[in-house]
């Protein structure tokens, strides 16, 4: 996954769990696409104490994603549903004929997400 894609990611579920400069400073970086020196010279501080907010918030998002795995299973359950509306659309044109597969492979997924939640 591309480092700036992950990054949002990764705050879009825990970015709460930052401080609220830590907050400010990562937006910055991950939606703003500002440089560190620009954060820096905005906040007057260092563009070292930038960087290292940066590389500190990343380890931090990077910690509550190996124990808490929540990016993972919307990863995850999000291509069951996409498999899911495949197999519908696969359906509805007539290219799986024999409803009792259809209704397996759909009882299958959905079952799978269950165990995912």
């Amino acid at each position: 996954m591309e480092k700036i894609v992950e990054q949002g990611l990764l705050y879009d579920f825990y970015g709460e769990l930052l401080t609220g400069h830590q907050q400010e400073i990562y937006e910055s970086v991950v939606y703003e696409n500002l440089s560190l020196g620009e954060i820096a010279e905005a906040e007057g501080i260092s563009r070292q104490a930038v960087h290292d907010i940066v590389k500190r918030c990343d380890k931090t998002l990077l910690g509550y994603e190996e124990k808490l795995r929540l990016v993972a299973k919307f990863a995850s359950i999000k291509e069951k549903i996409s498999q899911i509306n495949e197999l519908s659309v696969r359906f509805e044109s007539g290219q799986l004929q024999d409803q009792k597969v259809y209704g397996s492979q759909i009882r299958d997924l959905s079952d799978q997400i269950m165990q995912e939640l």
